[in-house]
């Protein structure tokens, strides 16, 4: 087969917009020869259990899928009764982007609790957690965080020590949803423990796609106390994948090393360079007309953009209207974005909004 798109074209729509890191890409090679057993029995899916056991410590289970939806959706499924529900933020991915998954696969109530920047907080949790033993409502038995958020934003350590400790001692699980796990680490300088199983999230998934793999995800138990079923669950909704070596080995690829985190670093830091340039032009009257609407702490950025200018921007870069009544839009940087790509699209900013 040959090549038939056009291998210039760069966007700040989406992290799965990118291709695969080349790292990867020689890792699903090299899992290729010879014959491996089927549904997990592998080499490879035997090593990612010991590779995120170095992450995150001994006793921790990890369940490779195809991707965040069926980590999420697969994940929740095992931390809950029929009856129970999940408490989570308006904007976070199992509410807004997942088609209604979770309550149409996985049968589950979500319980969204409306936040300025994408982050719960304990007082914005118990907001909806309430009514336990009130039969006519769906139980809130678990409350899902994202790190880093949809909106771009990172939870401390801290911040997800307080909800843990919060949300177990009402009786309820902590779920974090990691898609983008590794950005967050870059963000904080620090391991994925360090805001994960040290500070009580007791079942999360792990993201690859957006950062470098082809199609990987995993659900990684924490607490074996707070999950139960995944053996079965991830093969009742089609997540068990009978050649899950070259799943397995592409999280062996980026997480067995430092590839997860030199990846995250980079599209952490182009994110970083196009707000940097931005706010400097702002400040000098050179753009006008943009105001950021939140904190870039990843490689996320959210802004809003005088009337007409996204859809002309849009002619040399594809991105997506986050909230088109407000002209808000969402860029985000991948591991693969340049620095031409960021400063090409800062000079078409200046050149539809400067005075």
């Amino acid at each position: 087969m040959t090549t038939i798109h056009d291998t210039g074209l760069r966007g700040f729509a989406s992290d799965n917009y990118s291709g695969i890191h080349p790292e990867v890409l020689a890792a699903i090679a090299a899992a290729n020869d010879g014959h491996q057993i089927a549904y997990g029995e592998d080499a490879y899916s035997a090593r990612l259990q010991e590779v995120f056991a170095e992450h995150l410590g001994e006793g921790i289970e990890a369940f490779p899928v195809f991707n965040g939806t069926g980590a999420n959706v697969v994940g929740l499924q095992s931390m809950l009764p029929r009856w129970g529900a999940v408490v989570c933020a308006d904007t976070a991915h199992i509410n807004v982007d997942e088609g209604g998954a979770p309550e149409k696969v996985g049968g589950i109530k979500l319980w969204t609790v409306p936040t300025p920047d994408g982050k719960l907080t304990t007082d914005l949790i118990d907001r909806e957690a309430r009514g336990w033993g009130d039969e006519h409502r769906a139980q809130p038995l678990v409350v899902s965080i994202t790190q880093s958020t949809e909106l771009g934003t990172v939870y401390t350590p801290e911040e997800v020590r307080a909800i843990a400790d919060h949300v177990h001692g009402l009786g309820m699980r902590l779920h974090m949803d990691g898609s983008r796990l590794a950005n967050a680490a870059a963000s904080l300088d620090q391991p994925i423990r360090a805001f994960t199983r040290d500070a009580g999230v007791d079942v999360m998934s792990v993201g690859g796609t957006k950062n470098g793999a082809m199609l990987a995800e995993a659900i990684v138990v924490l607490n074996p106390d707070a999950s139960e079923g995944l053996t079965y669950l991830r093969k009742t909704n089609m997540q068990l994948a009978s050649k899950m070596r070259f799943v397995s080995a592409q999280l062996i690829a980026l997480y067995e090393g430092d590839l997860w985190l030199r990846n995250a670093r980079h599209s952490n830091a182009m994110a970083a360079r196009l707000r940097s340039a931005l706010d400097a032009r702002i400040a000098d009257g050179t753009v006008s007309g943009v105001t950021f609407s939140q904190d870039t702490q990843a490689n996320g950025l959210f802004l809003t953009l005088p009337e007409g200018v996204a859809d002309r921007l849009r002619e040399t870069f594809r991105f997506y209207d986050w909230d088109e009544a407000r002209r808000e839009v969402r860029w985000v940087c991948s591991f693969d974005t340049a620095e031409s790509d960021v400063d090409r699209l800062v000079e078409l900013v200046v050149a539809e909004t400067g005075n």
